[in-house]
């Protein structure tokens, strides 16, 4: 029983059983379980997968358009039932979907890649929301997020709705593409996907946006963050005639 225990270690009593039996070596399950006991051969239950933490800091509010960003996966399959995966990375400000990037494999190092890109167009952003997904907790991101001290949240298990933006954007993504078009190869989906996108940015409606497409809304606050009021001189007149209107500096 030792010698089977040890070489299969995963293995519980009833399966030690029947090798033993095929041995030649019949008892009965009662007298096999408590020596099985006895001897200290229980399987140990396994924990759960180590997530990693990411930053413990408050997140922070989506004030800004560089203040927070969301990934996520989304799959489908192009071809005889062959499967690719798009990664989605979407500005929780504007809305904007920063990129779409549809391959059969995209790894922890790959998205690190495809971040580090995003950031040389987009600026470093204030965090990075995602869930607890393997290529995401990877060494590959763990050490990017460090190089480039940009903080990353993870959400916790099982509630999709911490991360509310993305989930709501793969939601038009697959009702609005992925469920409305047929692809027939890879080079097929990158094409209409990057249609999609495009559209999505510059056309589409948003309601939270006030019905704006979000590059509508990253020039507004592009406009605003760029006006600097307090710069002016002030003539000594009230610039509103309301108290409560006026700009807090």
């Amino acid at each position: 029983m030792q010698e089977i225990a040890g070489k299969r270690r995963r293995f519980g009593y009833r399966r030690i059983g029947v090798l033993l039996e095929r041995k030649g070596m019949i008892m009965n399950h009662k007298k096999l379980y408590r020596i099985y006991r006895e001897e200290g051969l229980s399987v140990k239950r396994r924990r759960g997968r180590k997530r990693a933490r990411g930053s413990k800091t408050p997140l922070p509010v989506a004030a800004h358009r560089g203040a927070r960003w969301s990934l996520d996966f989304v799959s489908d399959s192009f071809g005889a039932s062959r499967k690719f995966r798009i990664l989605a990375v979407i500005n929780d400000c504007t809305r904007e979907c920063l990129c779409l990037v549809a391959d059969t494999s995209l790894s922890g190092a790959r998205v690190a890649r495809e971040l580090s890109a995003l950031i040389r167009v987009y600026g470093k952003p204030g965090c990075i929301v995602s869930d607890n997904g393997t290529e995401f907790t990877s060494r590959a991101i763990l050490k990017w997020a460090d190089e480039n001290e940009v903080p990353w949240h993870y959400i916790d298990p099982g509630k999709p709705q911490q991360n509310a933006f993305i989930e709501s954007f793969n939601g038009s993504l697959r009702d609005e593409l992925l469920n409305e078009e047929l692809f027939d190869t890879l080079d097929d989906a990158r094409r209409k996907r990057a249609l999609w996108r495009y559209d999505y940015n510059t056309v589409r409606p948003h309601s939270s946006l006030g019905n704006k497409a979000p590059l509508q809304a990253r020039r507004a606050f592009e406009q605003f963050e760029g006006s600097s009021p307090g710069a002016l001189a002030s003539d000594g007149k009230p610039e509103y005639p309301s108290p409560t209107c006026r700009l807090s500096l």
